[in-house]
């Protein structure tokens, strides 16, 4: 059994999923393979400054916070967001986790936090190429080379994969869970829900799939 994690860096509800994600990972991790798949949210004719393509964000970010244990950034609420300039692009972010997953795909939840912490907290662009460098770099990665390989053809195309993924699996909103089981995805969340009807969830589908 595989845990397929569907997401996107710039959706402030996977930000609001990652203490329900990382608990779970926790629990099952020496079971389970878990990987994350980047859905392409922001993609195309969808990106643009923030301010123009994500305005909602300025108070959407309060029901995130309401529903869940994660805070926004001073940083981000402040001086991105309310600059509004920084171009919302989905693509880096993709582009970064699938780098990553070629060097170190056990750590791909890790990573993805690691990413909507950066954006969403310490209010990095999502352009600025750098950054996910020395994000890269945390996980002892030499973030030079990191930046290089994320200029590279085959990481971009590694990231429209997950896109197309995403689409083939039917998923229209993120945060989405899959367990993947015998090349037969089935669905055990959609949405942020909280890690007890995660866990519920996958429980239940394994004792069907294993009676």
């Amino acid at each position: 059994m595989k845990i397929k994690y569907v997401y996107d860096a710039l959706c402030g509800w996977c930000y609001g999923f990652v203490p329900a994600m990382s608990q779970f990972k926790t629990k099952y991790r020496d079971n389970v393979h878990f990987e994350v798949i980047s859905g392409g949210m922001v993609t195309g004719s969808r990106i643009g400054p923030i301010g123009e393509v994500a305005p909602y964000i300025s108070w959407a970010y309060k029901d995130v916070e309401n529903a869940t244990a994660v805070k926004f950034g001073e940083v981000f609420l402040h001086q991105t967001l309310k600059t509004g300039t920084a171009i919302f692009t989905s693509v880096p972010p993709a582009v970064a986790l699938s780098v990553f997953k070629k060097l170190r795909p056990s750590e791909s939840v890790e990573f993805a936090e690691a990413l909507q912490k950066a954006i969403y907290f310490d209010g990095i662009e999502p352009e600025h190429t750098h950054q996910y460098g020395k994000i890269a770099e945390r996980f002892g990665l030499n973030g030079t080379d990191f930046v290089a390989a994320m200029g590279e053809e085959t990481h971009k195309a590694d990231a429209e994969n997950d896109f197309k993924l995403a689409r083939d699996l039917g998923v229209t909103g993120f945060p989405t869970v899959f367990v993947e089981h015998q090349n037969t995805y089935y669905k055990i969340a959609s949405g942020c829900v909280p890690f007890d009807t995660l866990e519920n969830n996958f429980l239940t589908l394994k004792n069907q799939l294993n009676p």
